[in-house]
This record gives C-alpha cells, sequence and structure tokens, in this order.
C-alpha cells in the first residue's frame, strides 16, 4: 500500500464537516482543508491520492517504515523569505540544462541544474560529470541553515531547476561512490509543491510527501542503498520549482 503525507499547520478546526472515507485497505484517499473566509467553515474534502490528516511536520518521525531514515522539517522559512530566496537563485544560480548519456545517446533535460561546492569537486552521474562552482553568499547561507536544522555537515550542494510540473526525475537513488556512503543529503525546496516519492527496492513498497515552498527534508543511513525515489511529473503544476540537496563528498 502506497502512504503519502502533506505536514502544515492546522487552523482552529471547530466546525469541521468531513466527508466519509472509503477503507484505506481497499482505496486510497486524501484528506485536505478547504479554507474560507470564515475559519468556522473548514470542510474536510475527499481527493483522489492517499494522504493522512494534515498536521504539523515532525522532525523525529521516521517516514520511511524500514532500511532507512528520512525525516521532513516542514517550512523552515516563512513565505516572504522563501519568496525572496527563490527569486534570487533563480538569476544568481549557474544554471545549465542538464545531459547524460543513457545506451550510449546523449541527452539534454529540459531540467536545469547547478553543482557548487566548498572545492571543485568533480561529481559524476548518468555517464557525465560536473565540477563544482564557488558558493554564492545565499547558498552559503542555506548551507548552514540546512546544518543547523539536521545536525549534519555538507561541503556540496546540486541545484535543479523544474520550470513546471512536466518536468521530474525518474526512479534512482544517490548511491555515486564520489558520495559519503550513507552521507546525509538535505533536500530543501522552493515554488510549486510537489510530490516526492521512495519506493523500496526489494518489496517496491512506496512513500509519499508533499513538500512545501521552503522547507527541508533529510534522507540518510541506509536510505540510498534500500530505496530509490522520485519526483512524478504532473501537468497539473504550471509554475516552477527548486531544489537544494546539501551532500558531502568525498
Amino acid at each position: 500500500m502506497s502512504v503519502a503525507f502533506r505536514m502544515t499547520k492546522i487552523p482552529n478546526l471547530s466546525g469541521l464537516k468531513c466527508i466519509s472515507l472509503e477503507e484505506p485497505r481497499k482505496v486510497s484517499a486524501s484528506i485536505g482543508f478547504q479554507n474560507s473566509k470564515n475559519l468556522q467553515n473548514f470542510t474536510c474534502v475527499k481527493s483522489t491520492s492517499m494522504k493522512l490528516f494534515e498536521t504539523p511536520a515532525d522532525p523525529a518521525h521516521n517516514y520511511l517504515p524500514v532500511d532507512g531514515t528520512v525525516l521532513y522539517y516542514g517550512k523552515v522559512l516563512n513565505v516572504a523569505k522563501a519568496d525572496e530566496l527563490m527569486d534570487i537563485l533563480m538569476t544568481t544560480v549557474e544554471w545549465k540544462n542538464d545531459e547524460a548519456v543513457i545506451f550510449g545517446k546523449h541527452i539534454i533535460t529540459k531540467r536545469k541544474v547547478a553543482w557548487y561546492g566548498d572545492q571543485s569537486f568533480s561529481y559524476t552521474y548518468s555517464n557525465t560529470t560536473k565540477h563544482a562552482l564557488p558558493w554564492t553568499n545565499e547558498l552559503l547561507q542555506l548551507k548552514k541553515l540546512a546544518e543547523t536544522q539536521t545536525g549534519e555537515t555538507y561541503n556540496s550542494c546540486l541545484l535543479n531547476l523544474y520550470h513546471d510540473g512536466e518536468e521530474g526525475m525518474a526512479w534512482h537513488s544517490d548511491a555515486e561512490k564520489d558520495l559519503k556512503k550513507n552521507g546525509a543529503i538535505a533536500s530543501m525546496s522552493f515554488g510549486a509543491e510537489r510530490k516526492f516519492m521512495f519506493k523500496h527496492k526489494d518489496s517496491k513498497q512506496t512513500v509519499t510527501l508533499v513538500l512545501e515552498h521552503g522547507s527541508l527534508l533529510v534522507m540518510k543511513d541506509e536510505t540510498q542503498r534500500n530505496w530509490l525515489h522520485r519526483l512524478p511529473p504532473t501537468k497539473l503544476i504550471k509554475t516552477a520549482r527548486i531544489n537544494l540537496t546539501f551532500r558531502s563528498m568525498i
């Protein structure tokens, strides 16, 4: 069974009316909250993908049932600051279309990437190699924030720019030989809220979260060895998302 989570703060829910859900064993279901100007009129509504009740993010809770650790810190930046930083990242990061060599074919993606670090680290994935650029002031500030929140240290950052929901990322794990084995990877999101999925390599069990604007997630321990992750594409989202993944190169 697939399980999905969306974490956000809930206002006073007095007067909440709920639509009955079908039994989770038989159908995927979702509960979200539809707002009106009067908070007394919040209504619980059903949608097509499964989510649990919306609750504040608990950074002590591991969202993987076995064989790894994924912690979600929720929004670590307020909306105004997250908006400001996204605008800065859009204009100051040296974005380039990503490249990959698959079965001997050279592919250039619509999605754009950038690679920064403490030094000019070489990072090879999809049969292509990138060399890290020097940190910008904003990236250093965000790295410090990620380190403070997660209690980990990072020396590099891979950035992805998805122009809209039709740009995504296929199933993969970040277990390249250049990365610290079982090292933490801190993922910071800006812009459009997107689903982020995990799939166990053996059991095929999946877990889905919704990553919010200005939020932080960390993957660590044996997550990359045992789980794949992806950003599924969707035609419903028309706005951009920037993702920063802070890593530890060896």
